[in-house]
């Protein structure tokens, strides 16, 4: 359970690595932005099908492992209906708006990263329960897509306030979520959790990190005007946890 809730705090705080990188370079490149979201994408969809639904699948069945991957699927969907979050796709919409309410849509911007790094964090924790190394893969694909995040809240608030420190903040508190969200699980999960409950919900987890992945992750990286970039970098992000898996086994 240390190592779990240690994995997901990790994951969850990598939006200040996002932060600390916006520091350096105000704005990332569109190249360099369509590369790493569509790797984040191709880590992300590799780990769900081949690890987590497939490991789901061996223990409780097709129909109940893609029933609950469906339920993650619909579960994000409501999150992302209710409190959407557009944040990279639009990188450039702050150059022509008020500081005051630039600042206002970068406090939302974060609010709304919180929420949704929520479900991430009893994600994380719940695959480390189960495995070691599906927490260490899942702890990794959610740490990939979350640095962007990061890099999001932080370049929206400094250009608002010129204020590293409330910057990097308000971009720690993102990601802080997170590992609120394990030590939640551990506390009311716990004392539950079962071998077929916690594949049920590495099923769910799967439909989650899928759901991330072709509703924000790949219509984001294209949106940078990268016609080949988002696809390269989903076949190389597919190919590094390919070997990183094959290295955890």
């Amino acid at each position: 359970m240390g190592l779990a809730l240690l994995l997901t705090a990790g994951a969850g705080l990598s939006t200040t690595i996002g932060s600390l990188f916006g520091f350096i370079q105000k704005k990332p490149g569109d190249k360099f932005m369509s590369f790493v979201l569509g790797f984040s994408a191709g880590v992300m969809i590799m780990v769900s099908f081949v690890e987590l639904l497939h490991t789901s699948i061996e223990h409780i069945g097709f129909i109940s492992a893609n029933s609950a991957f469906l339920s993650g699927l619909i579960i994000m969907f409501l999150i992302d209906y209710f409190i959407p979050h557009e944040y990279i796709g639009q990188h450039d919409f702050y150059q022509s708006q008020s500081k005051s309410r630039v600042l206002h849509a970068g406090l939302f911007l974060a609010l709304g990263i919180g929420i949704h790094n929520f479900p991430e964090g009893i994600a994380t924790f719940v695959s480390t329960l189960q495995e070691t190394k599906l927490g260490i893969s899942v702890a990794i694909a959610i740490a990939l897509h979350n640095i962007p995040e990061g890099l999001a809240v932080s370049s929206t608030i400094y250009f608002a306030t010129q204020n590293r420190g409330k910057a990097f903040l308000w971009s720690f508190l993102s990601g802080i979520t997170e590992p609120l969200g394990a030590v939640i699980a551990a506390i009311v999960l716990a004392p539950f959790l079962s071998p077929i409950i916690l594949n049920y919900v590495l099923a769910i987890t799967a439909g989650i990190m899928v759901f991330i992945s072709l509703d924000e992750l790949i219509p984001l990286s294209k949106s940078f005007g990268q016609e080949h970039l988002p696809i390269v970098g989903l076949i190389v992000g597919m190919a590094v946890m390919t070997i990183s898996l094959w290295i955890l086994r």
